[in-house]
Formats: structure tokens, sequence, C-alpha cells
């Protein structure tokens, strides 16, 4: 491809985002954030800084999507694009990346290893196969809280009348945080109220080391946003708050805070 042809002369490819397109169809080919191709204009003047090299990190991504019958499914809004942002950031300052993503109409971040999955229960088995060779593991997915107790073989009628019967899911992270040996575990909180308290909760329950909260009813459509507003709480009680940023910003502000706060002893 042309693109591919510059890249190998070293030019700085910004990629277009999905979105409303100006024929009035969503997909890929909107203008990138400003806040984007500004920080890509920064980072290649700059250089990136390689302050990750030799760090494992393993990010998951994305929704998960439970099968109801052949036709439907249970899922939820997230888009993938802040867990896809801090994989390509940490690609970019040198980490090895391995990036575990529910189905996005994302491409791959560029020198990362990506796994695609569906279900939570395929994330949770690529997360533990993954997790063990991981000095980091950020957990910016939404898996799926809740799956039908039962799928239908048959796509069941608009007529019929149904109730549909729902299993509590496998919670991913808080089978690592239970065996996560030297793993440094960073988790996300996205509330409708009472933020730092159930983020506070979650930090806990889930024996993580970081967690970032995001009040998602005082955003707007934060899902599927370019941008984001994030507090971050660590396991030793302390709150940092950031101004809404692009996610590419957030993204380097939490793998700075990894690499000043937590990673002081991984060379």
């Amino acid at each position: 491809a042309n693109t591919d042809r510059l890249r190998q002369h070293y030019w700085v490819i910004v990629e277009p985002e999905v979105g409303r397109l100006a024929c009035g169809e969503e997909g890929v080919g909107r203008l990138a954030d400003p806040a984007d191709i500004l920080l890509a204009v920064e980072e290649a003047l700059a250089g990136a800084p390689k302050d990750l090299s030799g760090v494992s990190i393993l990010v998951s991504a994305g929704p998960t999507c439970e099968p109801i019958d052949p036709v439907r499914y249970i899922t939820n809004r997230s888009s993938g694009k802040m867990g896809y942002a801090i994989a390509e950031e940490a690609a970019v300052r040198g980490a090895q990346v391995t990036l575990i993503s529910g189905p996005t109409n994302l491409s791959a971040p560029k020198n990362t290893q990506l796994v695609p999955v569906t279900t939570v229960r395929e994330m949770s088995d690529a997360v533990t196969e993954h997790v063990v060779r991981a000095n980091v593991f950020i957990s910016a997915a939404a898996p799926a809280d809740f799956t039908p107790a039962h799928v239908q073989n048959q796509k069941v009628k608009k007529s019929a009348h149904w109730t549909l019967e729902l299993d509590k899911a496998e919670d991913i992270l808080a089978q690592v945080g239970a065996h996560k040996g030297n793993t440094i575990l960073v988790g996300f909180a996205a509330e409708t109220q009472n933020l730092e308290q159930y983020a506070a909760e979650k930090l806990e329950t889930k024996n993580l080391d970081l967690i970032v909260a995001n009040d998602v009813s005082a955003q707007g459509d934060v899902f599927g946003s370019d941008t984001n507003q994030v507090t971050l709480i660590s396991r030793g009680g302390e709150k940092v708050e950031w101004p809404r940023m692009s996610k590419r910003e957030v993204a380097n502000s939490i793998l700075d805070y990894v690499r000043k706060n937590l990673l002081e002893d991984v060379s």
C-alpha cells in the first residue's frame, strides 16, 4: 500500500478515525481529531521516548458479545478506543505489547500483537494465557457482566413470549487479581454515580495496583468519543485528577504514571 511505502521512508501517518462521514454513513474516513494530529507532530519532532523498552504490557480493550441465539447477542457501547490508544502509545514507547480485543471497528496498532476475541470466555482464556508473561496488565476492556443462561440453537421468533434468563459472567480482572504475582494490574471503572467510592471498592476487591475512573454520565456520549476525563486512584490512596484530554493523551499519562510510580524496578 502507498501508506506502507511512506512509512518505510519514515513518514508519520495519522490514521483517519471511525465516525460519521460527509456522505452520512458511518465508517473509517473521518479526519483525525486535531489534538491527535498535534500530538503526532509533537512526537515526530521531539522523538518518542523509549522509556518502556524491555517492558511487557498486556492490554484488553473493547466489548464482548454474548450470543442469545444465532442472530442476537448481548453487548455494550464500548468502542475500544481507550484500550487501543494505550496499546499504541505503549508500543511507540518501546514496550512489547499484546492487545486482547473484543469486536471493534479499529485497526490493530502498529507493532502490537492482536488477539481477537468475541465472548467473555474467550477473553478470559486469552488473558489467562498471556498475563503470565506480562509485567503490566491494563484492563481497559468492558466484558459483559451477564451472559444468557441458555443459548438458543434457532432464532427466537418475534411473536413468541420470551423471558431471557441471565447468569453472572466470570470476573476476569478479579480472577487475575487473586493470582497476580508480580504483575502490575491497572483497571478501569466506568460509573454513573459515586465514582470515587465505587472505583476505590473495585481497586480493593480486585487487588489492583491502580484504577482509572471516569464518570460516564457527566461527559455526554463518552462511548466512542475521542476524548476522556479520568481520575487515577492508587493502592496507596493517591488520587490524581486530569482535565479532559484526547484518549492518546490519557493513554500516555497513564503510562507515565505506571512507569514512574510502579515500574521502578523493571529494566
